[in-house]
Formats: C-alpha cells, structure tokens, sequence
C-alpha cells in the first residue's frame, strides 16, 4: 500500500528515539508525524528534527496544538506509568489509538507471540514492559503444554546504559506489570518479576532467565513448545534466542517448595535462559531491551495500521 497512516511518539528517550527510527525503516503502514518531548535539547527531538520529523518539546499539550495533529490516527506513549495516565485521558477524547509502552497497564495487555490482534480494536493496549516481552512467551509456552503451572520467575538483566530516567523512574511499575502479566498471559497461578540494571563495563547484551514450575507435561513437550515460541518471536525480534538448552528438574513431595498464598507444591522446573540482541537501530546492540519493545509495539500498531488502511480501500 502507498498510503500510510501518521503516527506520533511521545517521549523522546531511548525508547521513543529507537522506535521512531524503526517506523521510518521498518513499518509497512505507518509514517512519523510527530516527535513529542519535553526537553528541548534531547537527543530525541534533535534527531528528529534532522530527519524531517515535526518536533514539540511541549509534551502532550504541545502536540494536540500541531497543526498535523488532526491528521495523526496512533499515539505511542513511551513515557512513564504516571505521565502515560495523563496523557491516555487527553488521547482518548481526541479519538486516537494509544499505544503504550510504560508500565501503566491502562488497557489489556499484548506480547505479539502470545495474543497477537486480539485487543487489536482495543483503544489503548499496553506493551507489558521489556522484560514481559522477552520472558512471558516462555512461561506460556510451558503453559500451553501443562496442566498446571503453579508459578513462574522472571528475571531480567539490562545494561545499564541502555536504562534511560523514564525506565529507572519505573522500576517498581515493572516489577507489578510484569508480575501481572506473568499470570494474565503466561498463565500462571503466581508470578514474580525481577530486574537488574548491570553496570559492566563494556555493557552486557540483556539476558534473561525464566523458571517455570508446572504440572502434567513432559520435558519433550515443553522443550519442543520453547523452540517453537522463541522462533514466533524471532519473526519481529531476530536477536532472540536461547543461551543454552533448556534445563530441567524434578521437585518431588520429598523436597516440594512453597509458593505464597497457593502453599506447597511439587512438580517440573523448568529453566529457560536468553538472551536479546538489538537491531542497533538507535543504541548498541546490547540494548536488547529496546528492541523487543519497541519491535513489539511496532508490529502491534502496524497490524491495526493495516486493518484500518484496508477498512478505506473496501
């Protein structure tokens, strides 16, 4: 299709930056009509600016003012959980589709592996958090094979240069919405999420380990519905992929751990370790964490860009 539908960013971060670049590469039905900061002399909005990209660093009040604004159908919020609550309000009056990349969990979650178009009409859907994206695929695909998953932990390490203030200013956010999403997507009982900001120097690619404790499935199962995910996931984020074969262990009655507020359980643990190399489209390709995001988010807003765009043609 020639036609394209405009997009804006808000937040002009490490996020925002990146995700702007990939729409400009990447997307097949979306084209950048704005570029929303709050600090005039950000990176972001600079880089913007030299790219042809209209630019205000009046936040959200600074963007309904551009004269493009009519004429813009999606919104990417890559700013904060408690910027993002503001901002939503002020969107949905104006009848745009809210993408939204902070921990605010406003609208239903969406990992593209796991639920794909199904919010797709939603008017805001929440992107989960980096860590989500990466991590939550595996703990469903265990799911989708088991009976049972009593509970599933996530952790998560990022380089620390890849971790902007918006990303830092949210790390309580994270650690609830990931955890959330571990049980609303992944499909366990209990779910716990930790993150980790590593400030090794040269910077660390992000890695992730998962542990899945389930019930009624084989390890064959479950190690063939790993591969399968993690190859759905390659097919918007090409840098992800296991660090090694997957690990197993038998919990057994004689050693069973307990899980607050579910008690003693036993079963089969699963250990998943990855990790996420970026595209380097805006930092280094240690920022693994980036990528997955943004490339999420991406694919969600081009699949409603698309919808919308063959909508006009019928």
């Amino acid at each position: 299709m020639s036609k394209k539908i405009k997009c804006a960013i808000i937040g002009s971060g490490n996020i925002g930056t990146d995700l702007m670049i990939k729409v400009m590469r990447n997307s097949q039905n979306l084209e950048m009509g704005a570029m929303v900061g709050i600090d005039p002399n950000s990176d972001g909005l600079a880089r913007a600016a030299r790219l042809g990209v209209p630019i205000t660093h009046e936040g959200i009040d600074g963007l309904r003012k551009m004269p493009n604004y009519d004429e813009i159908g999606v919104v990417f919020d890559a700013t904060s959980a408690k910027a993002h609550i503001y901002n939503n309000d002020l969107l949905q009056k104006d009848g745009k589709k809210v993408i939204d990349l902070t921990p605010a969990a406003v609208g239903p979650f969406t990992i593209p592996a796991i639920n794909g178009d199904e919010h797709i009409d939603a008017p805001n859907v929440n992107m989960v958090t980096c860590g989500g994206q990466a991590t939550i695929p595996m703990v469903y695909a265990v799911k989708r094979v088991s009976k049972r998953v009593p509970y599933a932990e996530i952790v998560a390490s990022i380089s620390s240069k890849s971790a902007g203030p918006g990303t830092r200013a949210n790390i309580d956010e994270f650690t609830e919405t990931t955890s959330l999403a571990i049980e609303k997507l992944g499909g366990a009982e209990r779910g716990k999420a930790v993150i980790i900001l590593n400030p090794a120097e040269p910077p660390l690619i992000m890695r992730d380990t998962i542990f899945v404790l389930s019930q009624g499935a084989s390890q064959e199962d479950i190690e063939k519905s790993v591969l399968e995910m993690v190859k759905d996931v390659q097919k918007y984020v090409p840098g992800y992929r296991l660090k090694q074969k997957v690990q197993f262990e038998v919990i057994g009655d004689n050693n069973p751990v307990r899980i607050p507020k579910i008690g003693y359980s036993t079963g089969l643990k699963t250990t998943i370790m990855l990790e996420v190399e970026g595209a380097a489209h805006y930092l280094p390709a240690y920022a693994g964490n980036l990528d997955i995001m943004t490339s999420a988010a991406l694919t969600s807003a081009d699949h409603w860009a698309a919808k919308q765009l063959s909508k006009e043609v019928a």
